[in-house]
C-alpha cells in the first residue's frame, strides 16, 4: 500500500519515507489533489502557495490510465501528462499549473499505479 502522512497525503511505497521526493496524492470528497513533495523541502516556500492540481474524482481512473501510458488523449478536466525523453514528467492542468517530476519520482509513481496503490478508496 502507499504511505500516507498525518494530513492524508499518499505517496508511492517505493518512496518508503526515506526522504525521497515524490508525487503526492490526497483524496477529497469529489476531487483528488496532486502535489510535489519537493516544494516543501525548501523552507522559503509558503505552504499556502504550494502548487496543487485537482482532478475530479470521477476522472481519476482516466488520469491514472493516461499517466501510466495506457491512454494518450484525455477528457476535459483531466490534466495532461508530458513524459520527457529523460523519463521524468510534467503534469499540466488546464489552469496552467504544472508539476515537474524527476525520472525516479515518475517511475515510482507509475510503478505504484500498476500496483494499485492509488486506486480511489
Amino acid at each position: 500500500m502507499s504511505t500516507a502522512d498525518r494530513h492524508g497525503w499518499r505517496k508511492s511505497s517505493l518512496s518508503n519515507n526515506g526522504g525521497q521526493s515524490c508525487v503526492e496524492v490526497r483524496f477529497g470528497t469529489d476531487v483528488v489533489y496532486i502535489r510535489d513533495s519537493k516544494y516543501l523541502r525548501d523552507p522559503a516556500n509558503d505552504l499556502a502557495r504550494q502548487p496543487i492540481i485537482t482532478i475530479p474524482l470521477n476522472r481519476w481512473s482516466e488520469f491514472l490510465d493516461h499517466a501510466a501510458g495506457y491512454r494518450s488523449a484525455v477528457s476535459e478536466g483531466v490534466p495532461v501528462v508530458d513524459v520527457r525523453a529523460d523519463g521524468g514528467a510534467d503534469i499540466c492542468a488546464a489552469d496552467g499549473t504544472t508539476l515537474t517530476y524527476t525520472t525516479s519520482e515518475w517511475r515510482a509513481f507509475t510503478w505504484s499505479i500498476g500496483a494499485g496503490e492509488f486506486v480511489a478508496a
